[in-house]
């Protein structure tokens, strides 16, 4: 019953969190979804402005394509006893001259640990992008994320490496026509039981 208790206080002061507002260009608004039945984190970037202005994690094009690649529906996808959806940064980090700047650096070190400590259910962690993967792979040995997705089966089975799913991403997928027909049936093997 304790763990129920911490978890909800521990999201409501992640949902509170102002420790980089001085730093953002709008309003703070930390976006996380978990519960402590969670069996899947996924680890994304951090939220884009729909998801900014919505408040809903991966509630846009990147979304819809990580549920495609995971066989995943809309409603299993927003069921916190199976997915917690816990990004690097917590709030929209606002636009940079190519695109969404990188996530806020504090939020990771800050609110990770605690959310964790509180998911004990958890059985596989979805690493997506190299903000992810750099701050979770310490002891990577490849030094690319096309090397570490290609070699993602070294990374099981606590870890399962993608690239991020944005339209963005669209060049990278076409130049590597490997991951859609290797990685992405291994993915949806691996998440199929845990539905």
């Amino acid at each position: 019953m304790l763990t129920f208790i911490y978890m909800d206080k521990l999201l409501e002061d992640i949902k509170g969190c102002q420790i980089c507002s001085h730093l953002l260009p709008h309003v703070v608004n930390p976006v996380v979804t978990a519960s402590t039945e969670s069996r899947v984190a996924i680890i994304g970037q951090a939220p884009g402005s729909i998801v900014h202005k919505t408040g809903i994690p991966w509630n846009d094009k990147s979304g819809d394509r990580l549920r495609e690649w995971m066989g995943v529906s809309k409603n299993l996808f927003y069921d916190t006893s199976i997915f917690a959806l816990v990004p690097m940064g917590f709030c929209y980090p606002g636009k940079g001259k190519t695109g969404d700047l990188p996530p806020r650096k504090e939020c990771a070190p800050q609110w990770h640990e605690p959310l964790f400590e509180q998911m004990r259910n958890l059985e596989l962690i979805l690493l997506i992008g190299s903000y992810a993967q750099k701050y979770y792979l310490e002891e990577n040995p490849y030094n690319t994320l096309t090397k570490s997705v290609k070699n993602y089966k070294d990374f099981l089975p606590k870890y399962f490496v993608l690239p991020h799913p944005s339209p963005r991403n669209n060049i990278w997928l076409k130049r590597n026509i490997w991951f859609e027909k290797e990685v992405i049936p291994s993915l949806k093997d691996i998440i199929a039981p845990l539905k």
